[in-house]
């Protein structure tokens, strides 16, 4: 179920904890503060080619951590858990299902 986040409770997007977990173990942790662009500026440029409608999501990359970058590399598999939260935010939940 997706619950809309009133502004209110976000007052600085900028400073905003996030992390990624793999069943439950944490593999990516940082804070929107490392952005290498800032949300205003990620709205503004988006905005001069596109309309942005209500909803839009913006992906804007991920913090290090990743898996092909570990060593060993870590790869998702079939069953696994990814867990990404945003602090004030949520968190969002997909289990990897193998393609058939």
């Amino acid at each position: 179920m997706t619950v809309p986040v009133p502004a209110s409770q976000v007052p600085d997007p900028q400073n905003l904890r996030i992390t990624t977990k793999l069943n439950g173990t944490l593999m990516q942790e940082s804070n929107t503060k490392m952005m290498i662009y800032d949300i205003p500026y990620l709205i503004n440029h988006l905005s001069q080619g596109t309309t942005l409608l209500a909803g839009t999501i913006i992906l804007t990359g991920t913090p290090g951590g990743v898996g092909d970058a570990r060593v060993p590399p870590i790869y998702l598999k079939d069953g696994d858990v990814v867990e990404i939260e945003v602090e004030n935010v949520g968190v969002l939940t997909n289990k990897v299902v193998e393609e058939q």
